[in-house]
């Protein structure tokens, strides 16, 4: 096990850590340097966010054992299919949790910025780009989380060719960072007259919403312009210049926003993708060396086919990283992505287990 995963599961310290934070909230000159206070209780959010639940499952555990025994005795079998139940229920609770431990990132408990973009192949792509903007909707919604377009481009016959937007939740950036890479579609193709089997990709994108300064960046590097926000069909949202398309040169990262009516907030989201982007592009770069260093031959960047959607003729969705596949892919475009989600991240300590033992 790579040290980070040991710390994050040092439950005792973990417990002690949370202590001391709340120790300093009682010393009145906590709140002097606002910016490190609030910096201290988002760690205290986030360490309680471990620590809480499972205090709880050990908690709940022993009740469970109380109770069982109790109805055992009385021969209550209401009461012993009820905690049979709950016993039951358990295993899927504690794997969720198990996912929250494994987002020990600097900011995996940050709100996330989701781009998709149609590869090649017309209309066929710009339809499964829009299945997967549904598909990751139907995702944050199971989760409780909230979803704000940023950009929609609509595509001229069916689908869409791009999409960003805002997911904002506890921790979306950890468990969305699983899904950076090429998705591949293969069906029979509804837009096909001939019936025939085809073979679609798309390219999905993830970065953390990050706190403004987090980030160096020279404004001589960005060229912004301004256009008319358009809406699907040619229905114009505004008739003035209010859409933002925001270049970084030295990168060529574009970031585009139309949602708002006023080019000022359009501006302000545009800027807030970039910044976001830019951090978690260097982030990558960083990582991309790191593994090179270490002779790590696996593909975990942007650009790699992660995972395959089959249709026909067979029903099959499989990630290529982790081998995890699921045989209700309707399921899967449903939303229900937690079984990958949690494989990618038991992989990736795998790979940062290796690597932090070939440093040492």
């Amino acid at each position: 096990m790579c040290v980070r995963s040991w710390r994050v599961f040092d439950y005792d310290k973990l417990k002690d850590d949370v202590g001391a934070i709340e120790a300093e909230q009682q010393d009145p000159a906590f709140w002097n340097d606002q910016e490190r206070a609030q910096g201290r209780i988002r760690e205290l959010q986030r360490l309680k966010g471990i620590v809480d639940p499972l205090g709880a499952f050990a908690t709940e555990i022993e009740e469970l054992d109380l109770l069982q025994q109790m109805a055992k005795e009385e021969g209550d079998e209401s009461t012993l299919s009820d905690v049979a139940g709950s016993i039951d229920a358990m295993p899927g609770r504690i794997d969720a949790y198990e996912i929250d431990l494994q987002m020990s990132g600097e900011h995996d408990t940050a709100n996330a910025f989701l781009s998709i973009q149609a590869g090649a192949g017309g209309t066929e792509s710009c339809d499964w780009a829009q299945m997967m903007l549904r598909m990751y909707t139907k995702y944050a919604e199971s989760k409780g989380w909230k979803v704000h377009e940023v950009d929609i481009q609509h595509a001229d016959e069916a689908g869409i060719k791009s999409a960003d937007v805002k997911i904002e939740g506890d921790m979306a950036f950890g468990h969305l960072r699983a899904e950076i890479g090429v998705h591949r579609l293969v069906r029979i193709s509804p837009f096909d007259y001939q019936g025939r089997r085809h073979t679609s990709f798309c390219s999905v994108d993830v970065s953390p919403e990050i706190e403004e300064g987090a980030i160096e960046l020279n404004k001589t590097d960005l060229r912004i312009d301004t256009y008319r926000a358009g809406g699907a069909g040619g229905q114009h949202v505004n008739t003035t210049d209010s859409a933002v398309r925001i270049t970084h040169e030295p990168t060529g990262i574009v970031v585009q926003c139309q949602n708002e009516r006023s080019q000022h907030k359009n501006r302000a989201q545009a800027m807030r993708v970039m910044l976001s982007r830019l951090y978690e592009h260097r982030r990558r770069e960083q990582e991309a060396a790191q593994l090179a260093k270490y002779g790590q031959k696996g593909e975990i960047g942007f650009g790699s086919q992660i995972r395959s959607y089959v249709l026909q003729p067979y029903t099959m969705a499989k990630d290529h990283r982790t081998n995890h596949e699921k045989g209700d892919v309707h399921a899967v475009l449903d939303g229900r992505l937690d079984d990958f989600i949690r494989a990618y991240h038991r992989w990736r300590m795998e790979i940062e287990a290796e690597s932090g033992g070939n440093d040492d």
